[in-house]
């Protein structure tokens, strides 16, 4: 079995917790042929925990290691295009973390490098790679016609869950300049695809492309597109958020925010006329905790439940095993760039909407 080579951009809480140690369980498949980051400290603590020797604060430069097929964009958003870019640029196939990008500029931009160099670009939603979500997908075949659908996602911040279970080594090494540049380009960014606006829709739409990505892209492969966002609403400045979105014959709620509390509850839940589905979501930060499908059914005089584990193997690990057929078979992603776009159209719709209320 060929060996995928990778570099991995950004080495924060998504890849010391997911992907660095499942790039380790894959070693049949993968290996870690480079590491950068702009914490030096961060950069030499991983490189010795995973005896890489390819070790880069530059990301430009790590994309142009010859013996690369691969790399993995994770670091922060604003860099997302940036990165992958230089490595389209070099041929390496590219997996890049949500959201891939933060405006319909960039991700044309991404999508040309793409198209020039011949290679993939593969979107991280690994909610949308779950067994249990694709079963879903074909158990809502027999739902007959649907009714009304719920996309939810209200969750405890992600560091509630990462102390009590993981080991993530941090630094304070990382320049002010840096950290500034960041900020700075996050706001241009944001204002490229939704203009000025005020602080609190700024923020929204940054939750939006973040968390919400997540769970937009997957109703959007289960459900299709909304033909519109009828409402929404924004509060607790813009960290909380709630739409209906109008579908063919039904409409959805839209809910989502973060809180302190210790849990995580994600889900998308589907009504026919005598028959519902459930994809139940855990947190990504705890590995192999299952997704599950719910389905309940009235069938004569009885009522049925039951719920379905496919597998306790994770969404990250089914993801990369999905990537690296991606790389060496050739295969084309569902996650690409263009679906991602689609993405960008629903938080421009949302935040739309919003304004309305200001």
């Amino acid at each position: 079995m060929k060996k995928v080579k990778v570099g991995l951009i950004g080495l924060g809480e998504v890849a010391q917790i997911t992907h660095l140690p499942i790039l380790e369980q894959l070693a049949d498949r993968y290996e870690i042929a480079a590491l950068c980051d702009i914490s030096k400290a961060l950069l030499e603590t991983l490189g010795k925990k995973y005896r890489v020797t390819n070790l880069y604060t530059d990301a430009k430069q790590l994309t142009e290691q010859q013996d690369l097929d691969a790399v993995f964009v994770l670091n922060s958003d604003e860099y997302h295009a940036e990165c992958a870019i230089h490595a389209l640029h070099n041929k390496k196939h590219v997996l890049i973390e949500k959201p891939m990008t933060l405006n319909h500029a960039d991700a044309d931009a991404m999508i040309k490098a793409r198209d020039e160099a011949g290679v993939q670009v593969m979107v991280g939603y690994m909610r949308r790679y779950a067994p249990a979500f694709t079963e879903a997908i074909e158990e809502l075949k027999s739902l007959g016609t649907l009714k009304y659908a719920n996309i939810r996602d209200i969750i405890g911040q992600n560091r509630l869950i990462i102390e009590q279970s993981s080991l993530v080594y941090r630094f304070n090494d990382i320049p002010a300049e840096l950290m500034n540049d960041r900020w700075t380009r996050r706001a241009t960014m944001i204002k490229g695809a939704i203009g000025e606006v005020p602080q609190p829709i700024y923020n929204s739409y940054g939750l939006l492309c973040g968390l919400n990505s997540h769970d937009l892209s997957a109703m959007r492969e289960l459900l299709g597109m909304p033909k519109r966002v009828v409402s929404a609403a924004q509060w607790n400045g813009g960290g909380y958020i709630t739409a209906i979105l109008e579908f063919d014959g039904y409409y959805a709620s839209f809910e989502t925010g973060v809180d302190d509390q210790r849990r995580f509850d994600a889900y998308i839940e589907v009504f026919g006329e005598s028959k519902s589905l459930k994809i139940q979501y855990d947190t990504p930060y705890i590995r192999h905790l299952p997704t599950t499908m719910e389905v309940k059914e009235t069938i004569g005089e009885a009522y049925h439940e039951r719920v379905v584990r496919p597998t306790l193997k994770d969404p990250y690990t089914v993801e990369l095993e999905e990537f690296y057929e991606v790389v060496t078979q050739g295969r084309t992603p569902k996650t690409t760039p263009e679906d991602y776009k689609n993405d960008l159209d629903i938080f421009k719709m949302i935040t739309d909407a919003l304004l309305k209320t200001v």
